[in-house]
């Protein structure tokens, strides 16, 4: 099967190239790198020429709710309609746990993206995830100021991008799960981002002090959490950043 990947070198995008092509899947990975511009449409066509399902991992440069939501939507309209005049079948689409309780922000974008790939030509079927383990460390490097780093007060369960990859391959080579409802992803167990945040400097040996800060107290109520129907997949927080450390031969 040939499969088309936007935004194949991202956090999520490169496992999901991996996988699908470690199953004998042609991949064709899309990527301003590889010659294919979603927003401008560079390349796009040629990219899908033949491909049966396209996987939408494509990331906005901003957290900008206005800038987030034109690249999003943008990107959404040229992947269907591109999509449809190259004959592919289907599109799976992964997006944020939770989005649809808030109102604004980057949320609010990637809610629109949803809603513009459902309102597209092409079936679609949408996978939200929860925050990732590798979303951690990117926080506190954004927010590190001197010795402080402030990380937002969340209840959360955070997944590794390798599991969420898992399950889009799986949705991907499966004709039979698009369309469909919308699914969630979550890892194995409600966690706290300051606490993590915490044991991965004391693990990386960064006296770095985490604080918590309220970005909206939605998050601190549970917004982020997945519902009761969501695919639980580990590892923990604890155990992907002890196999990581394994994986790097100690630090």
């Amino acid at each position: 099967m040939k499969i088309a990947v936007a935004g194949a070198t991202g956090r999520v995008g490169r496992h999901v190239v991996e996988i699908l092509a470690a199953r004998g899947h042609e991949v064709v990975p899309m990527a301003r790198s590889t010659g294919v511009d979603v927003i401008t449409g560079d390349g796009l066509a040629e990219a899908l020429a033949g491909a049966e399902c396209i996987v939408d991992l494509a990331t906005g440069p901003t957290p900008d709710e206005q800038a987030a939501t034109e690249f999003f939507t943008t990107a959404a309209r040229n992947l269907q309609e591109q999509g449809r005049e190259a004959g592919v079948q289907r599109i799976v689409v992964v997006s944020i746990v939770g989005i649809d309780r808030f109102t604004s922000g980057y949320n609010a974008a990637k809610l629109a993206q949803e809603r513009a790939h459902e309102d597209g030509p092409l079936p679609v079927r949408i996978l939200r995830a929860t925050q990732f383990h590798e979303f951690v460390e990117q926080l506190v490097d954004w927010s590190r100021q001197g010795d402080v780093a402030h990380v937002p007060k969340m209840r959360t369960q955070l997944v590794a991008a390798r599991a969420v990859a898992e399950a889009l391959a799986d949705l991907a080579t499966d004709p039979a799960a698009v369309p469909g409802p919308t699914l969630e992803i979550a890892g194995p167990r409600e966690e706290s981002l300051v606490e993590a945040a915490a044991l991965l400097m004391e693990r990386r040996g960064d006296p770095i002090r985490i604080e918590g800060v309220t970005w909206d107290p939605l998050y601190e109520q549970g917004a982020a959490l997945p519902g009761p129907d969501a695919t639980l997949a580990g590892p923990t927080f604890e155990d992907w950043l002890a196999e990581s450390e394994v994986a790097a031969g100690g630090r």
